[in-house]
């Protein structure tokens, strides 16, 4: 499959909604801007997008306005297609190419753990992979899944015409090396994305290619110095400026989750928003940290 490889910031971007239902407008006004940030793309319909508490209508709802949104030929835009049976996953995947995703990001079913084996992971991947139009991501976010995605099974999977890379969120960097080391073996057909902000600047020096950071929706450009200081081999830059990001990175996922991400962009004057229930905003004292971690990076006055 012809493919230029994937590389640079794909920020996981957040679902805005008006009460229960979709803020399309709200959307499409958040991408216009992120438009003019040094982003690559968008994940549309990742763990940030609440996707797993849309139904497929609403997902839909979203890519065709994220579509429109985007400049084609300019950004890509991933499409978060996985889903808890194979088959499911395979329409969801066909479904995200015919409203223009220029790639999906399949997540692993989890429900039944047990009998996610390496044998059935890669048997997963590999069937969906045959029967996807278009170029095929896999996602190992074991902290939601408890299933990582052994490196063993990347590298048999790798050669796959269809599938072009992995976003990698165990926060491991020996396993973030291994794959590291499996996309060397690939050349330009395969790609690994860092989605742990902690690991950014090593990781990219070990290899990555580029990275799904919660923390680019609000601090692209801080994310951006990184990301350069790394790929020229400036370890204290890349390290310092990391150091720096860091307190606001860790607010806005593990410490306040997709409320914190969401409270993060309406101080910023995005249109941010509540996350679905049962998950939950922060509070005033939360947002007063979140603010403060802004404004120690210049984004907030």
């Amino acid at each position: 499959m012809s493919f230029t490889p994937i590389q640079g910031q794909y920020p996981p971007i957040p679902t805005p909604f008006a009460g229960e239902r979709i803020a399309n407008q709200a959307l499409a006004d958040n991408i216009a801007r992120w438009n003019d940030e040094p982003l690559e793309g968008y994940v549309v319909l990742g763990s940030n997008g609440e996707a797993i508490m849309l139904t497929d209508d609403e997902r839909r709802e979203v890519v065709r306005t994220a579509r429109r949104a985007i400049p084609e030929g300019k950004r890509r835009m991933i499409v978060g297609a996985g889903r808890e049976w194979t088959a499911a996953t395979i329409g969801a995947v066909r479904e995200a190419f015919d409203m223009g995703a220029d790639a999906v990001l399949v997540g692993l079913p989890s429900y039944y753990k047990p009998a996610m084996t390496s044998r059935a992971i890669e048997a997963y991947y590999r069937e969906v992979a045959d029967a996807s139009p278009g170029p095929v991501i896999l996602y190992s976010v074991p902290a939601f899944t408890g299933i990582p995605i052994p490196p063993e099974v990347v590298a048999a999977l790798a050669p796959h015409p269809s599938i072009v890379g992995i976003k990698d969120s165990a926060g491991d960097i020996e396993n973030l090396r291994a794959l590291s080391r499996i996309a060397r073996e690939h050349g330009d057909e395969f790609s690994v994305l860092i989605g742990n902000a902690g690991l950014l600047a090593e990781g990219i020096m070990s290899g990555s290619r580029g990275a799904v950071l919660a923390v680019a929706n609000v601090a692209p450009r801080q994310c951006d110095r990184i990301i350069e200081a790394a790929r020229r081999g400036d370890a204290r830059e890349a390290n310092g400026g990391l150091e720096t990001l860091l307190p606001l990175a860790r607010l806005v996922t593990r410490t306040h989750g997709i409320g914190g991400l969401k409270a993060a962009l309406d101080l910023l004057g995005y249109h941010g928003g509540e996350p679905r229930r049962p998950l939950e905003a922060p509070d005033a004292a939360a947002r007063e940290e979140i603010a403060a971690r802004l404004r120690d990076l210049g984004l907030l006055g």
